[in-house]
């Protein structure tokens, strides 16, 4: 099996892009295997009930860098079980459109200024 980067860089409205992470949510929500548009198909991702997560956001002059990256390991072998993995961070409540509260803010990476 080769690897495989679909990448895609593409101005889009606010709202365009509040509707991607929307369904981006809800993917993530449902887990398991999942559509998301890209393109003119779609990709179907197979998603662990363990993710890692990064977040980051970058100033740099007038402009604004927000990135936010999931991986996960394909090699079931290597799935992490919940009595295996590391507790959540305390403080991150759950809402019903799955947004975290300000104590439950991912904090920043990256160089501060």
């Amino acid at each position: 099996m080769s690897d495989v980067k679909l990448e895609r860089k593409e101005p889009v409205s606010r709202e365009d892009a509040a509707d991607w992470l929307e369904l981006l949510s809800q993917a993530f929500a449902k887990g398991s295997h999942i559509e998301l548009p890209f393109g003119p198909g779609t990709v179907s991702p197979q998603i662990p009930d363990r993710v890692r997560a990064e977040f980051e956001i970058e100033v740099s002059g007038d402009e604004v860098e927000v990135e936010l990256e999931f991986k996960w390991s394909t090699d079931h072998r290597e799935a992490v079980s919940p009595e295996e993995a590391p507790p959540a961070p305390p403080g991150r409540p759950r809402r019903g459109n799955g947004a975290a509260g300000p104590s439950g803010s991912p904090r920043p990476r990256g160089r501060q200024r």
